[in-house]
């Protein structure tokens, strides 16, 4: 989990840097089990960045921005706390913009079929036109 003091900027690992003023918060009530105390306070956390305040290399910021909308939203209610639905939103937000930045996996290359499954299908091809031909009666 990234433990983020609300004054710090959010760096990832993949050296992505989200300047601490760009981080826009918004609380609301959170749904769920809590009882009174889910009616009084407002523990559900919502952050929202936009991907052009994110610093960075080009080639990243270049990944990021062509794979994430220009306003990228996170929201957490799972805690009861709402510093730790804040530690967890910039977690999220954290994983996103490293998935987003890795460069995309390459395409695989077709091979030729394998000796093994060339001959499984020939078989099954015979095993079904043997069942065919037993169908058929030569007395017309």
């Amino acid at each position: 989990m990234t433990k983020v003091k609300p004054d710090e900027d959010l760096r990832t690992s993949s050296g992505l840097v989200v300047p601490s003023n760009e981080l826009n918060w918004s609380f609301a009530r959170s749904s769920g089990a809590g009882g009174q105390h889910i009616n009084k306070t407002s523990s559900k956390a919502t952050l929202a960045v936009e991907t052009d305040a994110i610093t960075g290399s080009e080639i990243l910021l270049r990944r990021i921005k062509t794979k994430l909308p220009k306003t990228v939203r996170v929201t957490s209610q799972t805690s009861r706390s709402q510093w730790r639905n804040r530690q967890l939103c910039l977690s999220q937000l954290t994983e996103m913009l490293d998935d987003a930045a890795k460069p995309a996996s390459p395409q695989r290359r077709k091979s030729k079929p394998t000796r093994g499954s060339i001959e499984r299908r020939l078989e099954g091809k015979r095993h079904a036109s043997k069942k065919k031909e037993s169908r058929r009666s030569d007395d017309w």
